[in-house]
């Protein structure tokens, strides 16, 4: 059964920084991309970051670009988003997602992953 657990979420101030940590189990995720998508109140979910877990080849919602790191530990099989400088509109509820053979033009839709995890809630106070 495969399961990705999401944590490091919480309350900050605008300028902090979080990392947010993904541990997934249940499969072996060699050909997978690993993404992380958010949603706040009202608002469509949306792309942040991907990375591929074979290659390391990472992705980024330009929103994000410059301020936010995805990265993984493959001993661990933890995908991490390392988020700094944050700002109110990056509050949001953070998804970690895991889609199989994707090919560029579809990492960064949520349509396209396979599985999810529950979510964390990141809220960025002004």
């Amino acid at each position: 059964q495969v399961q990705l657990v999401e944590s490091g979420g919480g309350l900050v101030q605008a300028g902090d920084s979080l990392r947010l940590s993904c541990a997934a189990s249940g499969r072996t995720f060699s050909s997978y991309a690993m993404g992380w998508f958010r949603q706040a109140p009202g608002k469509e979910r949306e792309f942040v970051a991907a990375i591929r877990w074979n290659s390391g080849t990472s992705y980024y919602a330009d929103s994000v670009k410059g301020r936010f790191t995805i990265s993984r530990d493959n001993a661990k099989n933890t995908v991490f988003l390392q988020m700094n400088s944050l700002k109110p509109e990056d509050t949001a509820v953070y998804y970690c997602a895991a889609g199989a053979n994707l090919p560029i033009a579809r990492v960064t839709t949520h349509f396209y992953y396979d599985y999810w995890g529950q979510g964390t809630q990141v809220t960025v106070s002004s």
